[in-house]
């Protein structure tokens, strides 16, 4: 098993680590990613993290862009204190280079955009400082667009994209970011297919035809998204695995990725483990009431990919469909 995943390209393609790495240092502490997480990712075989800039509820919207640019910057200060170790990826080819090298590379991720406010011209910003990735909303509603609830939430009349979100888009693909709709609401997933004119990723979403959840996508939609060659990454937290704690299971899981690959196609399928045990302590008040039930992760983090790994093989994939599945359809998205 560790002879395979040696020779396979593996992406994480949603994680929130940069936010405990930013407190962390915030407090004193250096090499963070080295000491707390490097270790787990050599175990489990990850090569790639697509690094999530999350902004608690509690500083927007006045903080949200301080708070985004100060994860940035603690993830450049991480790989300058350990550059033998850690790299920064902007696209396919850097992801390449990452394995070759023996690193674990790093692709940043806005998840919401609220860290632009109603700045257009701030996307450009984020893009030269390295991200590649437009999460357009979290689970709340912002400038671009309303998010999906975890559950049914009373609510006033729901919106689409807004006519900001329209320049965000268009500016965000001329810019050569990719559109994520992980949290969007139905209505403002179907004004992206609409409006996107290129591959359209689902990051860490999973199908609601085996988990109720408005946060995972109908078999509907994940046909969409494979028409526009993009890819959907199988969420490890608990709530969108099963709708009880019991059904949570890391088979069920595994259901998960076969629904996906029936519907979708095993080139439109990967991981977007959101894995998310580590950051609980900072989950705020108001957004831990919103949520249905406290959530774990079904996956026992990084360090169990190979377990993982076994799984998909006892049900039949073969070594070249684990390989589309474990990091190369997420590279597609990326090579542009």
């Amino acid at each position: 098993m560790n002879d395979f995943l040696h020779h396979t390209l593996v992406i994480d393609g949603h994680f929130d680590l940069l936010m405990d790495v930013q407190i962390q240092r915030e407090r004193g502490r250096t090499k963070v990613i080295e000491t707390d997480y490097y270790p787990r990712f050599i175990e489990g075989g990850v090569n790639i993290i697509v690094a999530s800039l999350f902004v608690d509820s509690g500083f927007l919207p006045e903080m949200g862009l301080r708070k985004a640019l100060s994860q940035i910057s603690a993830l450049y200060e991480e790989v300058k204190e350990s550059p033998d170790k850690l790299m920064i990826c902007l696209n396919g080819e850097d992801m390449n280079i990452a394995k070759q090298s023996r690193k674990i590379g790093f692709l940043l991720s806005l998840e919401g955009a609220e860290p632009i406010g109603t700045d257009l011209s701030l996307l450009r910003v984020f893009y030269e400082l390295g991200v590649r990735n437009l999460g357009l909303v979290w689970s709340r509603r912002n400038a671009v667009a309303d998010g999906s609830f975890f559950q049914q939430t009373k609510e006033g009349r729901k919106g689409g994209i807004s006519s900001f979100g329209v320049k965000v888009i268009e500016e965000a693909e001329r810019l050569g970011m990719t559109i994520d709709v992980s949290h969007l609401n139905d209505e403002g997933f179907w004004d992206v297919i609409q409006l996107s004119s290129k591959p359209v990723i689902a990051s860490h979403s999973n199908a609601r035809a085996l988990c109720s959840t408005m946060r995972n996508v109908t078999d509907e939609q994940i046909e969409a998204i494979a028409k526009t060659n993009g890819v959907i990454g199988v969420n490890a937290a608990s709530m969108l695995v099963g709708d009880d704690d019991e059904s949570s299971t890391l088979d069920h899981f595994l259901n998960h990725i076969d629904h996906l690959v029936k519907v979708a196609g095993i080139e439109h399928v990967g991981l977007g483990l959101d894995l998310c045990e580590d950051f609980m302590k900072y989950v705020s008040p108001d957004d831990l009431a919103s949520l249905p039930r406290k959530p774990f992760d079904v996956v026992s983090g990084h360090s169990s990919l190979p377990d993982l790994v076994e799984g998909l093989m006892k049900r039949g994939y073969s070594k070249s469909q684990l390989q589309a599945l474990l990091g190369e359809n997420f590279r597609r998205i990326f090579l542009r």
